[in-house]
């Protein structure tokens, strides 16, 4: 077999088989999130259960699954959620929706005048 065909082939099969070593995310029970309020300066934190919801002045943030990479690899958290604003007309006040990073808020940012929120940690409720 000419080298070059088989240095190839080795390199292939070393890149097709290290997709099959990533493991898979860890579902977790809750989200913590941060919101600034950029009025008063302030930050929060919040956990908020899976499928369940939070009410904070006129936002009302839906959180429907929350990930996290195993512990053997980079640190990362996605969270999928929805937030509505009560003050909003456009949409029925649908003002985000989709998956935030927390490696990267920039990315996946929620555009308010009022509140900045970004994911901090997916976590199991038995970590409280």
């Amino acid at each position: 077999m000419i080298p070059g065909v088989l240095k190839f082939i080795v390199i292939i099969t070393i890149i097709s088989s290290s997709f099959f070593l990533n493991a898979k995310p860890i579902e977790s029970e809750l989200a913590e999130i941060q919101i600034l309020d950029k009025i008063t300066a302030k930050v929060k934190t919040y956990k908020i259960l899976n499928n369940n919801s939070l009410k904070i002045d006129s936002l009302n943030i839906e959180i429907y699954a929350c990930y996290k990479n195993s512990p053997d690899e980079i640190p990362e958290n996605y969270v999928l959620l929805r937030i509505y604003d009560d003050m909003m007309t456009n949409n029925e006040g649908l003002i985000y929706q989709g998956w935030m990073i927390s490696s990267s808020p920039a990315s996946t940012p929620l555009e308010h005048p009022i509140y900045d929120l970004w994911l901090k940690d997916c976590r199991m409720e038995s970590d409280f």
